[in-house]
Order: C-alpha cells, then sequence, then structure tokens
C-alpha cells in the first residue's frame, strides 16, 4: 500500500479567549491513500474527526481562493494557507505553512496505486 502520511504543525484560528499555551502550534496529520480514495487527502486536527479535501482543491487553493460548500482554501500572505472546514459539528479554521502543504501534495504525486488484481 503506498499511503503517503506527513506530521505537520498548524495554528487553530478561532475568536476564543484562550490561554497562551492553547494558542500555539498543534500536530496535524496529513494523510493521503491513493488506494481509498485518489482524490482526496485527509486532514487529522487533535480534538476534532478527521477531516477530507479534495487534492485539487487544496492544491488550487495554495495560489488562489478556492472552496466548495464544506472546505475553503485560500493563500495568506506569502507563506502561510488557511483551510476552512465546515460540518455538522461547526467551522474548524487551520493555518498552515504553505510550504508544509506543497511538499505533502507532491509527494502524493509520487505514489501510485495498486493495481486491482482478480
Amino acid at each position: 500500500m503506498s499511503v503517503v502520511e506527513q506530521y505537520a504543525r498548524a495554528h487553530i484560528v478561532t475568536d476564543a479567549d484562550l490561554p497562551e499555551e492553547e494558542r500555539a502550534a498543534v500536530p496535524v496529520v496529513l494523510r493521503y491513500d491513493p488506494d481509498e480514495d485518489p482524490r482526496t487527502v485527509r486532514v487529522g486536527i487533535p480534538g476534532t474527526h478527521e477531516h477530507s479535501v479534495a487534492r485539487a482543491l487544496l492544491e488550487q487553493g495554495l495560489r488562489a481562493p478556492a472552496g466548495t460548500e464544506g472546505v475553503r482554501v485560500w493563500p495568506c500572505g506569502r507563506v502561510q494557507a488557511v483551510v476552512e472546514f465546515h460540518d455538522a459539528q461547526g467551522v474548524s479554521v487551520v493555518e498552515f505553512e504553505s510550504r508544509t502543504l506543497q511538499r505533502f501534495l507532491r509527494r502524493t504525486y509520487t505514489v501510485t496505486t495498486q493495481p486491482v488484481t482478480t
């Protein structure tokens, strides 16, 4: 199985009055499994469930604002990108370093799906 998994640090953006230690970067898991769905990546954020993002949407959002009903992605300055997830539990806004997402996406294009045998 050719799964790409990368751990990243990201900031959860919120308007809540949080203590300083909770404003620090949190560990996030970026995961791509072409055998499961070659068009989708998963983002695991602590304290929430895993979110699915179209790989093409994530890539497009690194260059210009892009989105669907459930996910929006846009560049934030020269070195950051924001990913906003909407689901039944509410809205999660996560800020990444753009190069972390770019490196992850590059890695997803180096793997191939396993051939189906019968």
